[in-house]
């Protein structure tokens, strides 16, 4: 498989289990490059993703030694894709709840629309934890309310393709959205640099512990994280509301 020189898949993982081999093999099967951000994590599976990179040419290891959140990794994927000359970054979650199927309509459709952001839109199965399904309802229209109307289907699901120089500039713009808020805070501040998004239907799937299913996300922490980053963003908003009001009437 000839690598692409635009396009390259970026995987941030930390402490992901069992399923983070499956997971990276899938994609590699598919698409090249790949990249792993392994983000401090001691759970031995950065022995075993090292065993089979080595089986898998198109696989690259990027190994930091302490937990330092998905969107600081995040910022060093796009620093170092911009400076390889890569112009679009797939994400793409660790712990096997995304398709690796639907990874070549993602990044097809990124290359019919580059200025674009691509972003997933789960479709979710009945074993989605219930009080997650609301809460994306709630963040998707405040996510909504604060870009007047962006467009974005989804605010918070990993899987979607950014355009590496605006997602630099969105994140290089804050000192926010290192963690959780990674995904929600940059599909805002894209919206505000004027990036359109269009969004696709993706299958979205919650495993249990038996199938190797492993979830960092802590209710109470995060979602204190998430309302702190919501009202940070809407007074933003408003700051810059004369431009965003403006870029909507031309839109």
């Amino acid at each position: 498989m000839k690598p692409s020189s635009t396009h390259v898949i970026v995987v941030p993982s930390y402490n992901p289990g069992v399923v983070v081999e499956d997971v990276v093999r899938s994609l590699a099967n598919i698409w090249a490059p790949v990249w792993v951000m392994i983000d401090g994590s001691d759970d031995g599976s950065p022995e075993r993703l090292a065993t089979l990179a080595e089986t898998l040419p198109s696989v690259t290891l990027f190994r930091f030694t302490e937990n330092r959140g998905k969107g600081s990794v995040m910022l060093e994927a796009v620093r170092r894709a911009e400076a390889e000359g890569f112009t679009h970054l797939l994400s793409f979650d660790s712990d096997g709840q995304h398709p690796a199927d639907c990874i070549t309509t993602f990044l097809t459709l990124s290359q019919e629309q580059p200025d674009a952001m691509i972003l997933g839109k789960p479709k979710f199965g009945a074993e989605a934890p219930i009080e997650r399904v609301w809460w994306r309802k709630i963040a998707n229209g405040w996510t909504a309310f604060i870009t007047l109307g962006g467009g974005i289907g989804d605010c918070l699901f990993g899987m979607r393709v950014y355009p590496v120089g605006a997602l630099r500039q969105a994140l290089e713009s804050t000192r926010w959205a290192r963690r959780f808020d990674f995904e929600p805070e940059v599909t805002v501040r894209l919206s505000w640099q004027g990036v359109p998004a269009h969004n696709l239907d993706t299958p979205v799937r919650y495993l249990n512990r038996e199938e190797g299913g492993i979830s960092h996300f802590r209710y109470g922490r995060d979602n204190l994280l998430l309302f702190g980053m919501y009202l940070r963003l809407t007074m933003g908003m408003l700051r810059r509301l004369p431009v965003l009001l403006a870029h909507r009437k031309r839109s």
